[in-house]
C-alpha cells in the first residue's frame, strides 16, 4: 500500500494484492468527491494484439461494425472503446487480453474508456469514472488460462438446458392470416404463421426445438400490455404451447424491462420507474423498472410469472440498453447515480428474469438478453443484436461470437440472415445458415416475417435456402450433445465453446491472422465464408493435431499450416480433429437429400389436418 498527497491536498491511496498470477489494484481518495476519473497506462509493443471488451467490431454507431470495406476484425489495436453499453450490439465486459500474456479487468459498473495505442502508439490508456477504482491485472503462459479465469470470476457462465443447442425458428412479428403462403385456407386453431412454420419444417425434415415469438404478442400500443396474450393474434395460446410441447418444441416470448397497460399506470403511481425518464411519443421503453427497488422488481416479475404459468419456457430480453437515462445527479432506489447504474442495468434485468423463471421451471428455461455487462454471464445466453443482413453483417457476427467467448459469454447466436437490412440475399443467407449451425444458438429468422418458401424476391420459393436450412439444421441438431458437453465445460471451468485459434495455438502468427476460422469445442475446426462470390477458403489448421476434411473424409492434414479448400455455396469448410469421438457426416449426401426434399412442395391442407385432429382429441373443441 502506498499514499501520495495531490496538489489540491487530497490523499490518494493505492494498494496491490497479489494472488495466484493476479494483482488486484485498488485506488482510493480522501476525500472522494468531485473526482472526474481515474486512469493508468500499460506499455504497448509495436506488434501487440488486444481483444475482448465488446462484441462490436468497432466502437461507435453499430452500423460501423458492418460497414462495407471494413478491415478491422478481432484485434482492437488502434481503437478507443467507450465502456458504456450502447444499442443494439450491446454485449460488453471491461476485460481484455493481450498477446503478451496478460489481461486487465476493471471492476464495477462506472463508465470508462480503453485506448489501445490510438492516442499514444506506445501505450494502452485506461480511464474510469467513479469515486474509487479497482482493477485486476493477470498474467499466464497461455491466453486460454486468462479467459477461463475471467469467465469464472465474472460467472461462472450459466449452463442452459440441452434443448437450447437444437435449432430455433422465429419471426419478428406474427399476423394471424386467413390463408397460408400458397393460398391454402387456414382452418387450424392456432396462429397461421406459427402453424405454417411448424408444418413446413416438419415436412421438409428440418429439425426444430424452439419457437420464439417476438414482440407484439399482447394488447396495447406496443403489444405488451399487462403481460396478457392477444387472443386475436395468438388464438388458443395455452393450448398451442401444449401442442408444441407435444412435439418437443419449447415456446419463447419477447419481453422488455418496462411496464405497459394498467401496470404502467400503477407503476408510475407507486414510483417504480427510473428517475429522469420522459415518456416518448410512441411509449417505447417507458417506464423502465427500477430493479434496485425490491417492490418494483417484484411487480415486474409478477407480470413475467403470468407467462410462465401458461407454459412459456424462456424469454428474449430486449431493450435494457435503449433510452436508459444516465443523469449523474439522479439516483435510483439503492442510492447509486443513474450514471453508475447504466452498465449495471442489463445484468440486473437478466438476473430478475432468471430468478422468476427458475422459481417456476427449475432449470428447464433460458433467458436471452441482447445487452450484457459483467454480472450477466451466470444468468443469460445471448444473441448478437440487430445486425445488418449483409455479407459484412455476417462478417461482424463471425467476429462477435469469438469476442463474446473471450469475454466470458460462451452461449451466443446471431439473427441468421440479419435483422437490419433484411435483403434475404440467397448467398448471404446460405452462408449464414452454415455459420449459425456451428455456433451454440442456431436461430433462424426473422427473414422479413416470411420464410424461404415465400421470400419477397425471386425465387420466392427458394429451393436452395430450404435445402441449406434443412442440411445445416440437421448438422446442428446432431451436434447438440457435443455442444452441451462443452457448455458444461464452460460452466465448470470457464473454457468457451467457440474458441479463437489463438487460444489453442498462440505461437503461430497464422492463428491470430486467420480470424474467420475458429474451433467449436476441441474437435471441430470451422471456417465460415462471408464474402459473396468466394468459392475457396484459406484455413489455418492449429498445430499439434491432424485434421480431417468433413467434406472429403479420406483427406487429412497436419496442423500448423494454412491450406486452401473448396467452398461452394453449400459448403462450410469444416474439419474434424483426428482421434476425436465424432463420427464423420456424409455431408455430400446430406446436401443431395436436402435438395430432393426442398423440391417437393408440402400439402398444407393435408398437414393441417393433424393439428385439427390434435385439437379435437385434447377436448378443446373446434375453433
Amino acid at each position: 500500500t502506498g499514499e501520495t498527497r495531490m496538489p489540491d491536498g487530497r490523499l490518494i491511496r493505492a494498494s496491490v494484492t497479489p494472488r495466484a498470477g493476479t494483482f488486484s489494484v485498488a485506488l482510493n481518495a480522501m476525500p472522494d468527491t468531485d473526482i472526474t476519473r481515474w486512469g493508468f497506462a500499460v506499455e504497448a509493443l509495436p506488434d501487440e494484439y488486444y481483444t475482448g471488451l465488446m462484441e462490436r467490431v468497432v466502437d461507435g454507431p453499430q452500423q460501423a461494425s458492418w460497414a462495407p470495406g471494413i478491415a478491422t476484425a478481432m484485434n482492437l489495436r488502434g481503437q478507443k472503446v467507450d465502456m458504456l453499453v450502447k444499442p443494439t450490439l450491446s454485449l460488453y465486459a471491461p476485460f481484455y487480453v493481450s498477446s503478451r500474456g496478460y489481461s486487465v479487468f476493471a471492476n464495477g459498473t462506472w463508465p470508462g474508456v480503453f485506448d489501445f495505442a490510438q492516442t499514444r502508439q506506445d501505450r494502452v490508456l485506461v480511464e474510469f469514472e467513479g469515486p474509487s477504482f479497482q482493477f485486476e491485472v493477470s498474467t499466464a503462459s497461455d491466453l486460454a488460462t486468462l479467459v477461463r479465469a475471467h469467465a469464472m470470476e465474472a460467472g461462472p457462465p450459466v449452463l442452459p438446458p440441452r434443448w437450447m443447442f437444437e435449432p430455433w425458428r422465429w419471426r419478428d412479428e406474427h399476423t394471424h392470416r386467413a390463408t397460408y403462403y400458397d393460398g391454402t385456407p387456414v382452418t387450424g386453431p392456432f396462429n397461421s404463421e406459427i402453424m405454417e412454420d411448424i408444418l413446413m419444417m416438419e415436412a421438409f425434415g428440418i429439425p426444430n426445438s424452439v419457437y420464439w415469438i417476438d414482440g407484439r404478442w399482447g394488447p396495447g400500443q406496443m403489444g405488451y400490455a399487462d403481460f396478457e396474450i392477444d387472443s386475436r393474434r395468438l388464438p388458443h395460446f395455452a393450448e398451442m404451447i401444449r401442442w408444441l410441447d407435444g412435439m418437443k418444441i419449447k415456446t419463447l416470448l419477447w419481453i422488455a424491462p418496462f411496464f405497459k397497460g394498467k401496470m404502467e399506470t400503477d407503476a408510475l403511481a407507486k414510483g417504480y420507474g427510473l428517475p429522469g425518464q420522459i415518456r416518448p411519443a410512441d411509449g417505447s421503453n417507458y417506464p423502465l423498472v427500477d430493479l434496485t427497488n425490491p417492490a418494483a422488481k417484484a411487480y415486474w416479475q409478477d407480470g413475467v410469472a403470468k407467462l410462465l404459468r401458461l407454459g412459456v419456457a424462456g424469454f428474449k430480453l430486449d431493450r435494457s440498453e435503449e433510452n436508459v437515462p444516465q443523469n449523474g445527479s439522479l439516483r435510483v432506489s439503492d442510492g447509486r447515480t443513474l450514471r453508475e447504474y447504466r452498465n449495471a442495468y442489463p445484468a440486473m434485468y437478466v438476473k430478475a428474469a432468471y430468478e422468476v423463471a427458475k422459481k417456476h421451471r427449475g432449470n428447464d428455461f433460458i433467458v436471452m438478453p441482447r445487452a450484457g455487462y459483467s454480472g450477466s454471464g451466470p444468468y443469460g445466453v445471448f444473441w448478437g443484436g440487430d445486425i445488418g443482413g449483409t455479407q459484412e453483417g455476417l462478417r461482424a457476427s463471425i467476429v462477435g461470437v469469438q469476442r463474446a467467448a473471450v469475454m466470458g459469454y460462451p452461449n451466443w447466436g446471431s439473427d441468421t440472415c440479419g435483422y437490419n437490412q433484411q435483403l434475404m440475399e440467397q448467398e448471404v443467407c446460405g452462408r449464414w445458415l452454415a455459420f449459425s449451425a456451428l455456433t451454440p444458438i442456431m436461430e433462424v429468422g426473422p427473414t422479413r416475417n416470411v420464410a424461404f418458401w415465400n421470400a419477397p424476391r425471386a425465387p420466392a420459393y427458394d429451393e436452395t435456402l430450404i435445402a441449406l436450412w434443412r442440411m445445416y439444421a440437421q448438422l446442428h441438431f446432431s451436434l447438440s450433445d457435443y455442444s452441451y458437453k462443452y457448455a458444461e465445460e464452460a460452466h465448470r471451468t470457464g473454457m468457451p465453446i467457440v474458441r479463437p485459434l489463438f487460444l489453442a495455438d498462440a505461437t503461430h502468427r497464422e492463428a491470430w491472422d486467420n480470424w474467420w476460422t475458429y474451433l467449436y469445442g476441441p474437435d471441430l475446426l470451422v471456417s465460415p465464408v462471408w464474402e459473396k462470390g468466394k468459392r475457396t477458403q484459406e484455413v489455418y489448421l492449429p498445430a499439434g493435431n491432424r485434421w480431417r476434411d468433413a467434406w472429403n473424409p479420406e483427406k487429412t492434414y497436419a496442423g500448423g499450416q494454412t491450406i486452401s479448400v473448396s467452398a461452394e455455396v453449400h459448403q462450410l469448410p469444416l474439419f474434424i480433429r483426428v482421434g476425436s469421438s465424432l463420427k464423420p457426416w456424409n455431408l455430400n449426401q446430406m446436401w443431395l437429400d436436402a435438395m430432393t426434399a426442398a423440391r417437393q412442395k408440402p400439402d398444407l391442407r393435408r398437414l393441417e389436418a393433424s393439428v385439427n385432429a390434435w385439437f379435437e382429441k385434447e377436448g378443446v373443441g373446434k375453433r
